[in-house]
């Protein structure tokens, strides 16, 4: 059942679409674009936050800036072992840097270097909207301050926007591809998320046309374009796909679809996890350290484009 506010959306959309479907369509997508408050939401929220301020204390904070704006990062220099991976953390939509803290420490123990990007709205990141361009920008932004990383891991969202960010899907970026890529609980297309959220906003066809063509006017490319399983069928680079079949946010079809991009995809399920609780789960944890460790799958980082 729709909650009181989702009802009440509607209902203002559907004023507007009378009288406009392209001014429906814009202020559905703003709607749309709107994060989440950063207040922890319950207990439990509170609780990890508080588990994560000892892994986080180990970190300066970094400003990176991009065209619109600017993100914050925490840098997490090596501990150990002059053969490092520098590595890049992606958190998902509502989420922050510090819900990632037992990846985060997981990654140092084994020397690696890890820079954990607070993305557009989120975390220690201004701004209340987040947009697929927005995250390439902050991911880009991350690539030129760091020369490049090794690896990068991204949950939900954010293992989105790593993709998209491989694909140079925004004509002034280029494709920031790492050695080894691993998307946790991560969508694979964005038709899809605009699909349903049209679906749940009610809005009819002309007014969704809108809606999902506020991306080409903002990226200067088709909503399809941002097709994540696509972009690593033509990467071609090491990827580690990890889904719960049961994920209640983001289907297991999105891993099935990455999965059928091409040999360099590996999917592991990580069934009972759900969408949230996956990427700090000591199983998934140890199976992304694995997947980094191995041998004759990193490119060295001076031949990535």
């Amino acid at each position: 059942m729709a909650s009181f506010a989702i009802k009440v959306i509607r209902l203002s959309l559907k004023a507007v679409a009378a009288v406009s479907a392209e001014k429906a369509g814009e202020a559905a997508f703003w709607i749309f674009c709107r994060t989440p408050g950063r207040k922890p939401k319950s207990a439990k929220e509170t609780a990890l936050l508080e588990a994560a301020a000892p892994v986080m204390q180990g970190s300066r904070k970094v400003t990176l800036s991009f065209g619109g704006g600017w993100v914050a990062a925490r840098h997490f220099e090596r501990r150990s072992s002059p053969r490092h991976q520098r590595i890049l953390l992606v958190h998902g939509w509502g989420s922050r840097s510090e819900y990632l803290a037992t990846l985060i420490d997981r990654l140092l123990s084994s020397g690696a270097e890890v820079v954990a990007l607070d993305l557009p709205g989120h975390g220690a990141s201004p701004g209340r909207t987040l947009t697929m361009p927005q995250a390439v920008r902050a991911i880009d932004a991350a690539w030129r301050h760091f020369d490049g990383f090794d690896a990068a891991i991204g949950h939900s969202f954010g293992g989105a926007s790593l993709a998209c960010a491989a694909g140079a899907v925004l004509c002034d970026v280029p494709a920031r591809v790492s050695g080894k890529l691993v998307l946790i609980g991560a969508p694979s297309e964005m038709t899809w998320l605009f699909k349903g959220f049209g679906r749940a906003l009610g809005l009819k066809p002309k007014a969704q046309a809108a809606f999902e063509g506020m991306v080409e006017r903002l990226s200067g490319r088709r909503i399809d374009g941002f097709d994540a399983a696509r972009i690593l069928a033509a990467v071609r680079k090491p990827v580690l796909v990890i889904h719960a079949e049961e994920d209640k946010e983001v289907p297991a079809d999105h891993a099935r679809r990455y999965a059928a991009a091409g040999s360099n995809v590996e999917l592991h399920w990580a069934n009972g996890l759900g969408h949230r609780r996956i990427v700090s789960a000591a199983a998934v944890v140890e199976r992304v350290a694995d997947f980094l460790r191995e041998e004759g799958k990193a490119i060295p980082m001076s031949k990535i484009a």
